[in-house]
């Protein structure tokens, strides 16, 4: 048995990083973290072009049928660009609302913003209700809001419901990480469009694809810190000739590699609907964002003060890294998470 990409899958990533580069390039990226419209349409426009919106939506429906493994290599080449999108919100609503909303996603037609933050914790103040029929409440750091016609929220009993972005109020809030907006959704008796109790593959797929961002994110940076090490000199020579310089380089790989096969694993579980699928997901998105930590903390060291400054960027990489290890629960919250489906813990 061959444990590698298929041939189609190879070529799905292949193609989408050749899109990248040539859209989502360091200079566009830096012009997008200071608000430019016009270059996040650009980005954008060359991403709905690609066809990402139907990836995960049934052929039947017009979509290309594929799953949670294509949608990670998806979005580990995202991750690697830093490059914003609505990819993730739109494979988690696909999956979410499965045989509700295939037609409208594929299209295009429905653009989905995520407000999920409160299934994984919730600060005082913050929660949506549904009480006769309607939602009111409030969900932080919504997820792709912008430009969104639907949004899917989580209530506090568990249910997630598909709403208008018409009915939502939204005030921008500001995190370390430039890359991405996130939001503040207010509701005031909005009508539900469609409601759904989620299995746990849905959260989990949403934190398997967070772990897939950080592992891109974290694989630019190896590769970032490599090439700086050969062209940087001190004392004569090249940083890379250094054991120490080496000794870091080695085990930020030695680190995210198993972490790829890991992310692969999971996702596989979840296609194959293996019931260590979302366990397993769930393990994923805790180890990444403490291996991505790791690396993210290393390759700045590697470019010395260099890192620190924009004309590496490199801070975008590590900023987004940083806000991934909370998005969609923390690591310690994501174990808990996997120890309740094994039964560990009530």
């Amino acid at each position: 048995m061959e444990f590698a990409l298929s041939e189609d899958q190879r070529m799905l990533q292949d193609s989408l990083k050749g899109v990248l580069n040539e859209t989502a390039s360091l200079d566009r990226i830096r012009k997008i973290a200071v608000g430019d419209a016009g270059e996040a349409a650009i980005l954008d426009g060359a991403l709905t072009e690609f066809g990402l919106a139907a990836l995960m939506v049934p052929e039947a429906a017009g979509g290309l049928g594929l799953g949670a493994l294509d949608a990670c290599l998806v979005q580990e080449a995202l991750g690697y660009n830093v490059a914003p999108s609505r990819f993730l919100a739109t494979a988690v609503a696909a999956k979410a609302l499965a045989g509700k909303a295939d037609l409208l996603i594929a299209s295009g037609e429905a653009k989905f913003a995520l407000a999920l933050t409160e299934v994984s914790s919730r600060r005082d103040g913050a929660g949506v209700e549904l009480k006769g029929g309607k939602l009111s409440g409030k969900s932080l750091l919504a997820q792709s809001v912008d430009g969104a016609t639907h949004i899917l929220v989580a209530d506090t009993a568990g249910a997630w419901h598909s709403v208008s972005a018409m009915d939502a109020g939204v005030t921008v809030m500001q995190t370390i990480d430039r890359t991405r907006t996130f939001h503040e959704v207010t509701l005031d008796g909005a009508e539900p469009l469609a409601s759904v109790t989620p299995a746990a593959e849905v959260l989990a797929l949403a934190r398997l694809l967070v772990a897939a961002d950080t592992l891109g994110a974290a694989q630019a940076m190896i590769d970032k810190a490599v090439a700086y090490a050969k062209e940087r000199q001190q004392f004569g020579r090249v940083i890379g000739s250094f054991q120490a310089v080496k000794h870091m380089c080695a085990e930020m790989a030695a680190k995210l590699e198993p972490a790829r096969a890991l992310i692969w694993h999971a996702a596989h579980a979840l296609d194959i609907a293996d019931e260590e699928g979302p366990m397993m997901a769930n393990l994923a998105k805790a180890h990444l964002a403490e291996v991505g930590t790791f690396v993210a903390r290393t390759a700045t060291e590697v470019h010395g003060g260099m890192g620190f400054t924009d004309l590496v960027g490199l801070h975008y990489w590590y900023k987004r890294i940083g806000v991934n290890r909370q998005l969609l629960g923390s690591p310690e919250q994501a174990r808990q998470a996997a120890a309740e489906l094994q039964g560990l813990v009530v």
